[in-house]
């Protein structure tokens, strides 16, 4: 069965292919999880159980709203598997953040009633290739008709930059997802929405057909080098310190130290496996 790509599998290959062996080839277990993945994904199930309530007329108070998401936190959070990297940092700070992204973004879209909700955490998957077994899969936060007609594709980020508007609209993953989803809203228009709760600001794209099929031959182009991929170097970049796998990988500087010899009175036991 030829695999299922994604934005994130993509992405990992493009930022660093030894990464992409360890996770995608070799399939290694992570050995830990940086702390924006976790405030991130907490977020996510919040703002999810939210428009759940929301869609069914039964929207749960901000304080209510907080308290889950506090409760979500404490019962997941495991410090021996959460990385803090900035290490100026503690848990607080990034618990601090979640709140402050669902308050705002509570405030702001209250009642959220403005548009029509058509799928939560949808599960996609789509051909980009048939003939060569190309496939990609995808999870889109929230999709929604727009009280326009339009229909939307919403991503929320807890990222603490924005990203400008020009890389916006040269962004793949949300262009990927609409061309999963397109078939099944024919004749109706698209944006793609970015919430950036941090900062409680909204960000909208659009494609054009061009851009979409342009989209389609280059993400071909870049499976296609991923399967003819054989040597899988590492690329040593800021991102290393973020890396799950960085006390394996020996180009990250993050590398457990050999294990010490014993002492010369006490000769090494061997394994006996």
């Amino acid at each position: 069965m030829p695999p299922l790509y994604s934005h994130s599998r993509l992405s990992c290959f493009e930022n660093c292919p030894k990464q992409f062996h360890y996770r995608y080839v070799l399939k290694l277990p992570a050995e830990s999880e940086s702390i924006e993945a976790f405030l991130g994904k907490r977020v996510h199930e919040v703002l999810e159980r939210l428009q759940q309530f929301a869609d069914r007329g039964l929207v749960p108070s901000l304080a209510k709203v907080v308290s889950r998401f506090r409760v979500n936190w404490e019962e997941r959070y495991d410090p021996s598997r959460v990385r803090i990297v900035r290490q100026e940092n503690d848990d607080k700070f990034y618990l601090d953040i979640g709140e402050r992204c669902l308050d705002r973004f509570y405030r702001q879209h209250y009642p959220f009633d403005a548009d029509e909700t058509l799928g939560l955490e949808q599960h996609v998957r789509f051909d980009l290739d048939a003939e060569r077994g190309y496939r990609l899969r995808g999870i889109i936060d929230r999709l929604v008709r727009a009280r326009d007609g339009a229909i939307e594709i919403h991503d929320y980020k807890t990222s603490q930059r924005i990203p400008s508007q020009k890389r916006l609209d040269a962004d793949r993953q949300l262009a990927l997802y609409q061309l999963a989803v397109a078939r099944e809203y024919p004749e109706r228009p698209f944006r793609l929405v970015w919430h950036y709760l941090v900062f409680g600001a909204t960000r909208v794209s659009t494609r054009s057909a061009e851009q979409l099929e342009r989209l389609r031959s280059d993400v071909m182009d870049l499976i296609g080098r991923i399967e003819r991929e054989e040597e899988y170097p590492a690329r040593p970049s800021p991102l290393c310190g973020w890396c799950e796998y960085g006390e394996r990988c020996p180009a990250s500087g993050r590398t457990r130290a050999a294990s010490p010899a014993p002492p010369p009175s006490q000769p090494a036991q061997r394994s006996l496996l």
